[in-house]
């Protein structure tokens, strides 16, 4: 009886978790959207769809399942089938640009999020970043200009090879060397005044963000 009567109060509680979940589900596939058009997915569109579970575990009585189509026409399929490495951390940003204030993930990573954007949608990105930033610790890895000058603090990560082995290493910028490292980034291997100076209105402009 004892066994019966939690079993019942455990299919109740599954119950009231799996109404408050779909009562949201809309919402928030309406935000994740929003932001993925700020982040140049502008043809996208998105379901969050609940199946029932057989038996209930540890998260409910559901099993949920983001869909998504990065272009418009394309139909809906699992996130995890059909973004590229660099989609899915955009996906991701998106997604905990909304949830970051709720959640308990104190330090998120990025890698390659700039992969296949350029211009106004990597100042976006950037933007966002910086916007999350202010609750979680943001470790982002890019190639971007625009992104790099919005870091609180800038590593630079490199290899050198010898006649046996290849060695990765990491160092930490100081605020010149980081505006020399987005100088090259700006215009390759050969910093001129231009780029520098491009590189310190791009950091300037993310400190006022």
């Amino acid at each position: 009886a004892s066994l019966s009567k939690s079993y019942e109060a455990l299919i109740s509680a599954g119950n009231k978790l799996s109404k408050a979940r779909k009562a949201v589900a809309q919402e928030l596939s309406e935000k994740i959207l929003i932001e993925l058009n700020d982040l140049n997915f502008s043809g996208a569109a998105l379901e969050i769809r609940f199946e029932s579970k057989s038996s209930p575990d540890e998260n409910g009585l559901d099993d949920v399942e983001i869909l998504i189509s990065t272009n418009k026409g394309e139909p809906l399929k699992p996130l995890v089938k059909t973004a590229s490495g660099g989609e899915i951390s955009r996906i991701m940003l998106a997604i905990k640009k909304i949830t970051a204030s709720s959640d308990a993930i104190p330090t998120l990573i990025f890698d390659e999020i700039d992969q296949g954007i350029s211009g106004q949608a990597a100042h976006v990105v950037g933007k966002k970043l910086r916007e999350i930033a202010r609750d979680k610790q943001i470790l982002c890895i890019t190639h971007l200009p625009q992104i790099a000058a919005m870091a609180d603090t800038a590593y630079r990560i490199f290899k050198h090879s010898d006649d046996s082995s290849t060695y990765t290493h990491i160092e930490k910028l100081d605020s010149s060397a980081q505006i020399d490292e987005i100088a090259r980034l700006i215009g390759g291997e050969s910093i001129t005044d231009a780029t520098r100076k491009n590189a310190e209105e791009l950091i300037e402009s993310a400190k006022n963000i």
